[in-house]
């Protein structure tokens, strides 16, 4: 069972996963090592399961962001799935979901002309209704 300190551990590493040890210490109240310990902890049994970075895909030059509903014919997705693991270049998350499709993919594009590639790619493996952000 999580207790306060653990969930404040969290909601530090969450908002800057570089932290030091003592820096982490200092915001939860704890010694570095016994900070590091609880860290550890969290670690072992599952609850922190990695550390990833944000890449700001804008800065990257990818300013079109897309959420695309796909919708498959049939109950055999795989050609599907296969597709989606071939486009990391584009892809965010992939997710699996309830409702008006079989999942919502989230993409990033530089341009028109890469997009409808990629969705004229999509086509040949599932239908898709597509939605442009306009703000965030």
């Amino acid at each position: 069972m999580l207790d306060y300190t653990d969930m404040k551990i969290l909601d530090e590493l969450s908002r800057n996963s570089r932290i030091t040890m003592k820096e982490l210490g200092e915001k939860v109240h704890l010694t570095g090592p016994a900070t590091s310990a609880r860290v550890a902890k969290l670690e072992d049994s599952g609850v922190i399961e990695g550390y990833t970075i944000k890449v700001n895909r804008v800065k990257l030059g990818c300013y079109i962001h897309a959420f695309i509903t796909i919708i498959t014919e049939s109950i055999f997705h795989q050609p599907y799935l296969s597709f989606i693991k071939t486009q990391d270049e584009y892809l965010i998350n992939n997710y699996k979901i309830s409702g008006d499709g079989c999942y919502i993919l989230e993409c990033r594009f530089p341009s028109n002309e890469l997009m409808n590639q990629f969705l004229e790619e999509l086509n040949k493996h599932a239908n898709y209704k597509l939605s442009i952000v306009i703000s965030k």
